[in-house]
């Protein structure tokens, strides 16, 4: 595998980190990766080694308030205005960089958790410029639970300010994920069965810091956005996409939060759309103790999409 890591000017001119990883061979098919929320892309070279050895170039960014974009992890999930909006131009802008130096190569969007809402938001502006599209580990469709944290987030910003924390709005989302697994070992349970990879998160400064009361109202906001039914018809039909989650991932509600999604995409008339869950895990597929089995099939979806 070939690494390449490069920054490129977003037009209000923050710098955006990129990680590129290349095979040694010819390249088949170009993955852009979307990150999850508090984490970096630098956790996804373990999964671009073996995309690469399969003949698939990856480039990840760090998504504004993120990893080396912050280049602070003491301004995690400082991303601006309109935060969730720009890191779609980002990614978009980061794919017109893919095009431009692999040109003939397909391209796929692979999102995870909050890169998955992005990738959802994606689809609908830019669908048409896509093979395919891989959504790991997303939630369920915004409902009046979504509507209710808006405004206890709005709260939360008008008093904390535009960069304070929120103790509350982190024990309500990120908090209430380990409830099923207690007594827990550590507050990231939720997120593998492996412990050394919850370790390895929580050891990472970049990884599980308390964001800003702002940017979960603007979280909140986008996740609603979504799921508009006039962003949604704009969704390519023969656009392939692809779900895979844990059984116990609490961010899709045991699966139940990913079906609705699916379902809604199903209704749409979307052709091809896949998924796969795995029993017993949970939040970061790419991190469980099956892992090797979870990339193997999503390698078997990337090559029958090609």
């Amino acid at each position: 595998m070939i690494q390449k890591d490069f920054t490129f000017r977003a037009p209000d001119q923050t710098e955006i980190y990129v990680y590129k990883w290349l095979p040694e061979n010819q390249i088949k098919a170009v993955i852009n990766i979307s990150h999850g929320m508090a984490e970096t892309a630098a956790r996804y070279e373990r999964f671009a080694e073996t995309l690469t050895k399969h003949g698939y170039a990856v480039y990840a960014e760090d998504h504004r308030g993120h990893g080396k974009t912050i280049k602070d992890p003491a301004h995690a999930g400082e991303a601006g205005a309109d935060p969730m909006n720009r890191m779609l131009e980002d990614i978009h802008q980061l794919s017109g960089i893919i095009s431009k130096e692999i040109p003939a190569a397909p391209l796929f969007l692979f999102g995870h958790s909050m890169g998955a809402f992005l990738a959802q938001g994606y689809i609908a502006r830019w669908g048409d410029q896509l093979k395919g599209a891989i959504l790991s580990g997303t939630a369920g469709p915004a409902d009046l639970m979504t509507l209710i944290g808006q405004g206890v987030a709005y709260l939360e910003k008008l008093r904390v300010g535009k960069t304070g924390r929120s103790n509350l709005l982190n024990a309500l989302s990120f908090g209430s994920f380990n409830k099923q697994f207690l007594p827990a070992r550590t507050a990231f349970d939720w997120l593998s069965r492996d412990e050394k990879e919850v370790d390895k998160y929580i050891a990472d400064p970049f990884c599980g810091g308390i964001f800003p009361a702002a940017f979960f109202f603007d979280l909140t906001k986008f996740l609603r956005e979504i799921i508009n039914p006039d962003q949604l018809r704009q969704i390519p039909k023969d656009l392939p996409l692809y779900f895979f989650s844990g059984g116990k991932d609490p961010v899709g509600a045991n699966t139940a939060g990913v079906k609705k999604i699916i379902q809604i995409y199903q209704k749409l008339g979307i052709a091809d759309v896949s998924f796969k869950f795995y029993e017993d895990c949970r939040h970061e597929m790419l991190n469980e103790t099956n892992r090797e089995i979870v990339i193997a099939d999503v390698i078997k979806w990337l090559n029958q999409h090609c």
